[in-house]
């Protein structure tokens, strides 16, 4: 039985407040979803995920399906038995990664021919296959196999793309229900998980419409705008956000992949985006980066060295009412994988936070006031003390 389901609570203009409804739970949005690419959040334990109010995460079906294999975790009960997370999983189509192998892969019809990073072997990712390996995960949320375009590209070469996204969209819709109904032989192990489709079309307000309606006229669960964050500026992205969601339903949660800065996040709330993910939080903190509501922090410099304050004084996440900027400082030069979990912790409680914050300004009617409050003061600075 699919168990899936979304209601709006709240509106602010464009901007929606809402509850997902999955197998392992509800999602408050709009919402952030932490990347754990290889089942696990890097430097994380799901009980600081758990801890930063996390209530819902991404794991990478490339990876998994390359280590330790879907099969395998089929066999263990599924992804989120397999890594002790009860709570919902959105799981990606790997399409993004065989994309990014350019140098590893052959696209047609049938699908995407690849090399394995690991080994060099060689697979065949087709939409089915997507379908299928993400059934063996059991994640909440799984997305069809699209093809990624480069950017920039042109209009032609774009619409070629999405076409064949359209395509593959139609085998990936046609396969999930034959492995919903029973009717093959895959070991499902969510009967419950929901689909979603793609929309395509680059930076071309044009083929973002056709795309979203042949998209939406297949019945997916909900739909989310891909190929975007891939090298275009800020504004070119909220413009094309801008001009999709429109033409998604009203009544289906909308998920903007792989976006972005807290920024962004903010901006395309205002567009009406439900749902987010990205890597940035917690590959910027194993970097050295860290988030307050003033900006970017740099915690490799030297003028943190003596400095007992707290990243943030005003966050109430576990680093900053135990860490001192000397202390995180000091965990980073010396390479101490402590500093990766304390550093991870707070800029993914700082990305939570701001969803929490965002859900409440939609609730008040103040969404507009909490935007533009958020871009006086963090707009993408680098903090100088």
């Amino acid at each position: 039985m699919n168990s899936f389901d979304f209601a709006i609570t709240h509106r602010d203009g464009a901007a929606r407040r809402g509850v997902v409804t999955t197998p392992h739970g509800a999602i408050e949005t709009p919402c952030f979803m932490p990347v754990g690419t290889r089942g696990a959040v890097k430097a994380l334990t799901v009980a600081d995920l758990e801890g930063v109010g996390a209530s819902i995460i991404l794991g990478n079906t490339y990876h998994l399906y390359l280590r330790p294999g879907d099969a395998l975790i089929a066999r263990r009960g599924g992804l989120h038995r397999f890594i002790g997370w009860s709570r919902p999983i959105l799981t990606d189509s790997g399409g993004y990664q065989v994309f990014s192998l350019a140098d590893r892969r052959v696209i047609s019809e049938e699908g995407a021919r690849f090399r394995s990073h690991l080994d060099g072997s060689l697979h065949l990712l087709t939409p089915e296959k997507a379908v299928e390996i993400q059934a063996h995960l059991g994640s909440d949320i799984a997305m069809i196999l699209d093809e990624c375009p480069a950017y920039p590209a042109t209009e032609t070469d774009t619409r070629a793309s999405m076409e064949r996204t359209l395509r593959w969209a139609r085998r990936n819709r046609d396969h999930f229900l034959r492995v919903r109904a029973g009717e093959t032989d895959v070991l499902a192990t969510n009967p419950g998980q929901a689909q979603f489709g793609i929309v395509q079309g680059g930076v071309y307000p044009g083929l973002r419409a056709e795309s979203a309606h042949a998209t939406v006229a297949m019945g997916f669960e909900a739909y989310a705008i891909g190929g975007l964050s891939v090298g275009e500026p800020p504004d070119v992205m909220y413009d094309v956000v801008g001009a999709t969601t429109p033409h998604l339903p009203d009544d289906r949660p909308r998920y903007l992949m792989g976006t972005g800065m807290p920024d962004d996040l903010v901006e395309c709330v205002a567009r009406g985006i439900d749902m987010f993910d990205c890597v940035l939080p917690t590959r910027n903190a194993r970097n050295g980066q860290l988030l307050t509501r003033w900006g970017r922090l740099n915690i490799k410099k030297r003028q943190y060295a003596e400095d007992d304050g707290p990243i943030d004084p005003e966050c109430g996440c576990y680093t900053c009412r135990t860490a001192s900027r000397a202390y995180l400082r000091h965990l980073f030069v010396t390479g101490e994988m402590t500093g990766a979990t304390l550093n991870s912790v707070h800029n993914l409680y700082f990305y939570l936070d701001t969803m929490r914050r965002i859900r409440d300004a939609i609730s008040f009617g103040s969404f507009e006031t909490f935007r533009q409050a958020f871009h006086q003061t963090f707009s993408r600075r680098i903090l100088d003390a």
